[in-house]
């Protein structure tokens, strides 16, 4: 069986999502489509709406056939760091495809803009460099850098999200020299920052947007996703009493900060430049998450980059911790259906990294880190609830008949 990866969040599964499910699908011929998900908290450093296990689920009712979860460690980073660890994950899951969503649509121009920051990676590196030293944000400084350097602007626009992350897929390909063919599908009708749906394909900001600001879930938004994803955002939200989101999380990062001492807090994974008086300083004088990050966001520190750093702090996640993430060490399984299964056993055969569904299976650095980002997701929930939320760390997977 050949296997077509996927890079994803399914924050929540949207009718977008399966229609690049439908034509890397048809682009790739694969027999398994195989798709490597963020967990509890994702790249851009946001709570999921809904956990993983159900995010899963909708995936898999939506078509996908084998979800395997992207370590904590790789996906509450920058895209680079991120792309790197979904790379390697799917390569491990025995991938020959992957195929991901862009505004540019055309893959020659990911591999001209990949081949071009290699052959002038010093100046390149360095004009970032210079851009970020004069205060300009990191996705600011890198499309500066690309225009300065290479003195053009119409091979790719990296100022765009979904291509940033396609490079960062091609250059992770290409620096491991892995036998994978990368693909990119056009995005239509929306963009990735859309926040107002205005089709039945919809951006997943739009879509959360409209969901968290009316509970009984409008039609519009009801339009734009397919109806298994509605019944387990609906089911979720009866059976926790919630839909996650950053206000939700406030009282308590406010609490973590004010617990921890100005050494603690310097420790945390992306606490850099003393920024960490910045945040204590902050935390004294802010009512609500959308203040604190009003407060603390400067041109340098993006809404983002902040995000990522508050998630960091709720799972305690130090710096030296990331040190380790030089190789993904396991292939975790989240769910699939029969055609998932066959091809997990076809691949169990010949893999070289334990395929493994359980936080307690192995021993791995990794591992004690999602047990930590599981308990800190869940702590909103009543006790008995975060309780029974989190023994879904040492079930089975979720397979769909």
């Amino acid at each position: 069986m050949e296997a077509c990866g996927l890079v994803v969040e399914y924050n929540p599964f949207h009718y977008g999502h399966q229609y690049h499910l439908k034509k890397a699908r048809e682009e790739t011929g694969a027999d398994c489509m195989v798709a490597v998900m963020s967990g509890n908290f994702l790249q851009r450093g946001e709570p999921a709406i809904i956990d993983k296990y159900n995010r899963a689920k909708a995936a898999v009712l939506g078509g996908v056939d084998l979800v395997v979860e992207l370590p904590y460690v790789y996906a509450v980073q920058h895209s680079d760091f991120f792309a790197k660890g979904a790379v390697d994950t799917l390569y491990h899951s025995g991938v020959t495809a992957i195929c991901f969503g862009s505004e540019s649509g055309n893959i020659n121009s990911f591999s001209t803009a990949y081949q071009l920051q290699k052959e002038h990676h010093n100046q390149y590196e360095a004009a970032v460099k210079a851009y970020l030293n004069e205060g300009h944000a990191y996705p600011d400084a890198a499309t500066k850098a690309y225009q300065r350097v290479f003195g053009i602007s119409d091979i790719l626009d990296v100022s765009k999200p979904n291509n940033i992350l396609g490079l960062s897929y091609v250059r992770a390909i290409e620096d491991a020299r892995y036998p994978i063919k990368p693909i990119t599908i056009k995005r239509i009708q929306n963009n990735y920052h859309d926040t107002a749906i205005t089709g039945s394909i919809a951006s997943a900001t739009s879509i959360r947007k409209e969901v968290l600001n009316n509970p009984s879930a409008s039609e519009s938004a009801a339009d734009a996703m397919p109806a298994d994803t509605l019944d387990i955002l609906k089911s979720y939200k009866h059976t926790s009493g919630y839909w996650h989101d950053w206000e939700l999380y406030y009282s308590f990062l406010k609490y973590r900060v004010q617990m921890m001492t100005q050494a603690e807090l310097k420790q945390i994974e992306g606490v850099v430049e003393g920024l960490e008086h910045r945040i204590m300083r902050t935390a004294l004088e802010a009512s609500s998450f959308q203040e604190w990050m009003t407060a603390l966001k400067t041109k340098r520190y993006t809404w983002t980059r902040l995000q990522r750093i508050f998630v960091h702090i709720l799972t305690n996640t130090r710096k030296e911790e990331n040190i380790l993430a030089n190789s993904t060490g396991y292939v975790r399984i989240l769910a699939m259906n029969k055609t998932g299964q066959a091809y997990l056993n076809q691949q169990k055969k010949k893999a070289d990294l334990p395929f493994i569904t359980k936080i307690n299976q192995i021993q791995h650095p990794f591992l004690r880190i999602e047990e930590r980002a599981a308990k800190a997701y869940y702590s909103i929930l009543s006790g008995q609830k975060q309780r029974s939320f989190f023994l879904q760390e040492i079930k089975a997977p979720i397979i769909i008949k």
